[in-house]
């Protein structure tokens, strides 16, 4: 799905990029329509709309710290073999503190060794997420007692909400930018 030219988006678009630039919390990179979910998503103003918001929350207010969202990002955009969100986070993963050797093993499609206890257990939950459609009372007791109930419901949203966009952007073949490769390697199914 290509970018809509200013000239052929309809009121409700126009309103949706104007609502989406102005979306991202003080501090935060700029959103652009120009690139990534949000040019699929621009045939769904409404639905932009509010998954934008659901998502300005999960990234920059929610109860998990920022190397463990970007790090759930990446468990993420690994599950659903995308290129685009990899892309994306990779780099804000490693300025968050995940350690190279951590996104080098999930982008391999490998458990990561030397990970901290607090990656451990989110690595944990969410692999068997994946895997399982659900966790066992032993994950599930380990992040609560970490990260409280709104953390556990913060984690499963911000990994559905990044589940939802890799969706799109897979289905509408979002290509990287000019001259980006490939960012993770295809992994058999």
């Amino acid at each position: 799905m290509p970018p809509i030219p200013v000239e052929a988006m309809t009121e409700a678009q126009k309103s949706a990029v104007a609502q989406l630039t102005q979306g991202a919390p003080a501090g935060a990179a700029p959103r652009s329509v120009g690139a990534g979910p949000w040019v699929p998503l621009l045939r769904s103003p409404e639905f932009l709309n509010r998954l934008q918001r659901a998502g300005a929350y999960l990234r920059y207010e929610s109860a998990l710290e920022p190397r463990i969202s970007e790090f759930v990002i990446l468990l993420t955009s690994r599950h659903w073999s995308n290129q685009y969100e990899w892309f994306a986070h990779e780099k804000l993963a490693l300025k968050a503190g995940l350690k190279p050797e951590i996104a080098k093993a999930v982008a391999e499609g490998r458990r990561p060794t030397g990970m901290a206890a607090d990656e451990e257990m989110i690595y944990d939950f969410i692999d068997e997420l994946h895997r399982n459609r659900s966790v066992s009372d032993v994950n599930y007791q380990r992040v609560v007692q970490k990260f409280g109930e709104r953390g556990v419901i913060d984690l499963v949203g911000l990994d559905g909400y990044y589940s939802t966009l890799a969706a799109i952007l897979n289905v509408a073949q979002t290509p990287l930018p000019a001259n980006t490769p490939q960012q993770i390697p295809t992994l058999p199914r």
